[in-house]
């Protein structure tokens, strides 16, 4: 049963990604939509509940999500802009770097709030 549950997981999750991207080529905006909302985050909730994990781990998970959403926002503007100049992958490359080079100082200015994410 363990080994069937484990597929139905990864078969919902990635049927979830790649219907987004589907529709992302087809349908920017509606795909953008689907892609800015926090589907994945609301299915990993559900397979902690499904798992029976302690709430507070699933409140823990929720928590940190919110603060680690908030640094990878400049990457999706970043990206267009890069894109047109460097190409795809350069872009990729440059806007993740970027975004981890501001993901390490979030979390400093963090930590002096009491808010730890590393």
């Amino acid at each position: 049963m363990a080994s069937g549950y484990l597929i139905a997981k990864y078969l919902i999750t990635a049927a979830a990604v790649v219907g987004i991207s589907e529709i992302a080529a087809r349908y920017e905006r509606v795909g953008g939509l689907l892609a800015a909302l926090p589907i994945m985050t609301c299915l990993t909730l559900i397979w902690l509940y499904i798992e029976k994990q302690p709430s507070a781990k699933i409140a823990a998970h929720a928590w940190y999500t919110f603060w680690y959403v908030i640094p990878t926002l400049p990457m999706f503007l970043a990206f267009p802009f890069l894109l047109n100049r460097f190409g795809f992958w350069p872009a990729l490359l440059i806007a993740c770097c970027a975004t981890i080079a501001i993901f390490l100082l979030y979390a400093q200015v963090l930590a002096r709030f009491q808010i730890h994410l590393i």
